[in-house]
């Protein structure tokens, strides 16, 4: 039997790369042996990306009437998607559709493959890169495994792991993060196959701000699913506080140390590492 899949692109003013990325996307798709559909999510665009998407035979499409968010577009497809396996790319010519027989290839043995943006040379612009850097190591310490690209916009998963945790999946760009961190902490099978990654055509909508809405995300996520990897630093800090205070009153650093301020400082340090402890235990026992 055929392995089958829905594949889903997101779209929001994206008329000139649509031209040339949902054409090629069907020709590669069709050399496949798979059985697929193609679900196009307009969402709110303000330029013709709507009418080239009509040109174009062969592919569904959803009209949002207003821009709702990535996240949002992908729900959509999600809940109007036929198959038991979705496949999400974008629709900026960045992904290569030449990568997609390789994550298929890997459906089998996994539940959730991702296209890793790991491959020397890659296009992720600089200024972006560090802060993505930066982003996946700290994943990986907060699930406990390696992951080396977060949010790729090339993947393949389950659709039932979504619909399972879908009130956790926001409307926004953090739905692949999102999904991203509930495999690696819930124990789902997960493979990130290398891929190289070409120059955005058009404007990114990915702002600076977006940054810290990652690092909000990642850290919402660490206290549902591991939460002693937030709450055991936390602890430690405090700790550490309570031995450099009386310190610094030994060296003259600081006029006054109240005793009771040792004594604060240490109880608030194992009550927050008792409190993780209780939410770890919570957790694992659901």
């Amino acid at each position: 039997m055929n392995k089958q899949i829905s594949i889903i692109v997101p779209i929001y003013n994206e008329e000139e790369s649509i031209k040339n990325v949902i054409p090629k996307l069907i020709k590669f798709i069709s050399g496949i042996n798979i059985d697929y559909e193609i679900i196009t999510v307009n969402d709110g665009s303000k330029d013709n990306s709507l009418a080239e998407l009509k040109k174009i035979e062969g592919i569904k499409i959803i009209d949002h009437k207003k821009n709702r968010g990535y996240g949002a577009s992908l729900k959509t497809g999600i809940k109007n998607s036929k198959y038991d396996w979705i496949m999400i790319i974008d629709a900026d010519e960045t992904y290569p559709v030449e990568a997609i027989p390789e994550l298929v290839k890997n459906m089998d043995g996994y539940d959730l493959i991702v296209g890793s943006r790991e491959k020397r040379g890659n296009a992720i612009p600089l200024e972006r890169r560090h802060a993505k850097q930066f982003l996946n190591r700290f994943a990986s310490y907060l699930a406990g495994k390696n992951i080396p690209d977060l949010n790729s916009g090339l993947r393949i998963f389950r659709k039932d792991i979504v619909f399972k945790y879908w009130p956790l999946f926001p409307q926004r760009f953090s739905f692949t993060s999102t999904l991203t961190m509930i495999c690696a902490t819930r124990g789902y099978e997960t493979i990130f196959v290398p891929i190289d990654y070409h120059k955005r055509a058009g404007k990114s909508s990915i702002k600076a701000v977006d940054f810290f809405n990652f690092l909000k995300l990642i850290c919402k996520l660490s206290l549902f699913f591991k939460p002693l990897k937030v709450f055991a630093p936390l602890s430690l800090l405090f700790l550490m506080l309570a031995i450099i205070a009386p310190t610094l009153y030994v060296a003259g650093v600081v006029n006054r140390f109240y005793d009771t301020t040792f004594v604060v400082l240490v109880a608030v340090a194992i009550q927050t590492f008792f409190f993780g402890l209780l939410a770890e235990i919570i957790v694992h026992n659901k």
